[in-house]
């Protein structure tokens, strides 16, 4: 008999990427998608405006738009998502912020999505404290959590469905949470989702010895990426697409394959980052402890 998986005492959102938990697959619905294709604001969904029709009407001076960088095709446009959320249990805690964005090979935000819904439980005051949403504004100014959650996971379809690659920070928590809420609201769960870009993963696999957090605002800090309002939720998915950005810029030569390369190569990392601080943590803390190894989605 397996030993259970034993919990470690972590800052709120401050998460080892090994602390993710099992998951089933999913199929698509029939669901009426929500189209990336032009920005929407905090608690909202996409205007009237028809799905062929760009966002901003295009003139010549786009002709004059910055090249192409010399980096991996998969960084040149990329779809980036964050959760700010009640807790750091990914099986009962609830959505309380969500973004979805696209950004462009300069870092420029082409499309932005953002939710504030009621979770329908009370918001810990240590949650509201770091992302300021209390469960007061929550039910003020959130929208139904069946709601927002249907339409993240639309969101996110419709991305991949674009061929980009998602950009998640530490993407086992906030997957593997959207996943626990699709099934608790009865909503079909995003399918498996290829391709995922984790900088966190990254960033410890090319640079295993720098000493310091990998927290997303420490992160950001050191590849020079501006993040202003940390824990909100487009603020940390928009620097978490432009961190894989830099680490593409950086690390060109290693980080050269294609998505789905990237994406593996990715899982095989995060399971040796995963056996490695289960080997720290029975040495020093606890001989019985298990790191989960399921990447991007636990």
């Amino acid at each position: 008999m397996t030993n259970p998986v034993q919990s470690v005492s972590v800052p709120l959102f401050d998460l080892e990427p090994s602390e993710v938990l099992p998951h089933g697959r999913h199929v698509l619905n029939d669901r009426p998608r929500v189209p990336l294709l032009h920005g929407g604001s905090a608690g909202s969904v996409p205007d009237a405006r028809g799905a062929d029709e760009p966002a901003t009407s295009r003139s010549a001076t786009a002709l004059l738009a910055p090249p192409l960088p010399d980096w991996p095709t998969w960084a040149h446009r990329l779809a980036v998502f964050d959760l700010e959320t009640t807790g750091i249990d990914v099986e009962t805690s609830r959505v309380v912020t969500a973004n979805v964005s696209i950004i462009d090979h300069t870092g420029t935000t082409e499309s932005r999505y953002d939710w504030i819904a009621n979770p329908g439980v009370p918001i810990p005051a240590g949650a509201a404290a770091i992302h300021g949403v209390s469960t007061e504004r929550a039910v003020a100014e959130g929208r139904a959590a069946t709601d927002v959650v249907a339409e993240i996971v639309d969101a996110l379809t419709d991305a991949l469905d674009q061929g980009l690659s998602i950009v998640i920070y530490n993407a086992p928590y906030d997957l593997t949470l959207l996943d626990r809420e699709a099934r608790r609201h009865g909503i079909t769960p995003l399918r498996e989702p290829i391709p995922v870009v984790d900088p966190l993963v990254i960033d410890k696999a090319l640079d295993r010895y720098r000493r310091g957090k990998r927290t997303l605002e420490a992160t950001a800090t050191f590849y020079e990426v501006e993040l202003l309002d940390a824990h909100d939720a487009g603020a940390d998915a928009i620097a978490a697409g432009r961190v894989a950005q830099s680490l593409a810029a950086r690390y060109a030569a290693e980080l050269d394959m294609s998505q789905h390369q990237l994406h593996h190569s990715q899982a095989a990392w995060f399971a040796d980052q995963a056996t490695s601080f289960q080997d720290y943590m029975r040495r020093t803390k606890d001989p019985d402890f298990i790191a989960r190894t399921a990447w991007p989605l636990g």
